[in-house]
């Protein structure tokens, strides 16, 4: 599934968060609508196809100055799910917010 695909399904609300990370959005401060106006003009950065729990991708996205990754699962399912979303740690991305930093 591409970014377009994505960006159709969580435009026409078809996706959930998931319960086990609801708490942690709040306490970061990450809405509803701010995972929405991300995806809207963010990308794929990181795609895992093969993932043991169903294909994944993670999106970096920006709401204002503010960099958020996504990271969406289920992507085959009418439902998509929104696993986690976060500001990159600079410790472990680069300044771009899209490279991971070599260890």
């Amino acid at each position: 599934m591409g970014i377009e695909d994505i960006r159709r399904k969580v435009a026409e609300g078809r996706y959930a968060i998931s319960f086990t990370h609801t708490e942690k959005l709040r306490l970061r401060r990450i809405k509803a609508a701010d995972i929405e106006q991300a995806v809207k003009s963010g990308n794929i950065i990181e795609d895992y196809p093969n993932d043991p729990r169903g294909a994944s991708c993670l999106i970096l996205g920006r709401v204002g100055n503010r960099a958020l990754h996504i990271l969406f699962a289920r992507l085959e399912a009418e439902e998509i799910l929104v696993v986690t979303a976060y500001e990159p740690d600079p410790e472990e991305w680069e300044n771009d917010c899209q490279t991971r930093k070599a260890r």
